[in-house]
């Protein structure tokens, strides 16, 4: 685990969707959260094309999934989720994106970004890709003066985050311990009823096997496994 000092107590979770953190990070999340350390997510999206039900609306799904991701943010000990709403399925990472989280960044002054890895392997879908390009530029950009300066008024200034973890990634070179905080993991992907149905004990199989396998190299019982960058 990190340093548990005061100078890396605020984490932010930055992801495309709903359920995103429960399926990549959420054991660490909940870990993370019980030493202390402040968890806010940030979701790009609501998550509205997550159904193939054509009685659905979108709307009405965005509403539903929005409050599956509080109620399991709760369970983990997340205190803010920040929902940005942008259309699911067709997320880009343009300039105005990075604007929008170069600027949370700089209000939450995060010591910690959790993203996902956007250069996995055939990583086919293109909201992953663009969430976690995303939130690397605007790690970046955060942390520079003269880069969308408008923002640095009322108290705000660049933001240097101290440290970046990938989740989903293929070159993992850190690893969370998670066998206290499995269940706690499994319980609030359970939230994303929409998502995962009401009988998730394939489910389960698949997560306990998978954190079984990242946790051999480390030699724990389970694990989360990241890249990390630190700066």
């Amino acid at each position: 685990m990190p340093d548990t000092s005061e100078t890396l107590q605020r984490v932010m979770v930055i992801a495309a969707h709903p359920d995103d953190p429960e399926f990549g990070c959420a054991g660490t999340m909940v870990k993370w959260a019980q030493a202390g350390r402040e968890i806010t997510y940030v979701l790009l999206t609501s998550g509205d094309k997550g159904s193939h039900d054509p009685d659905l609306r979108p709307g009405q799904l965005a509403a539903r999934r929005e409050s599956e991701q509080r109620a399991a943010a709760a369970e983990l000990g997340v205190k803010e989720v920040i929902f940005l709403r942008h259309p699911d399925g067709v997320l880009e990472n343009n300039l105005e994106m990075r604007r929008q989280l170069a600027m949370i960044i700089r209000e939450h002054r995060p010591h910690i970004v959790v993203t996902i890895d956007p250069w996995r392997h055939y990583q086919l879908h293109p909201d992953h890709r663009a969430a976690g390009q995303a939130a690397l530029d605007a790690v970046w950009a955060a942390r520079e003066w003269y880069i969308f300066p408008e923002q640095l008024v009322d108290g705000i200034e660049p933001w240097r985050v101290k440290e970046v973890y990938l989740f989903w990634t293929d070159n993992p070179d850190y690893w969370e311990d998670i066998t206290c905080c499995l269940e706690a993991r499994l319980a609030a992907l359970k939230r994303h009823a929409s998502q995962v149905g009401a009988d998730t004990t394939k489910l389960e199989e698949r997560i306990r096997q998978r954190v079984k396998e990242a946790g051999q190299k480390p030699g724990y019982e389970a694990a989360e496994e990241f890249k990390r960058f630190q700066f």
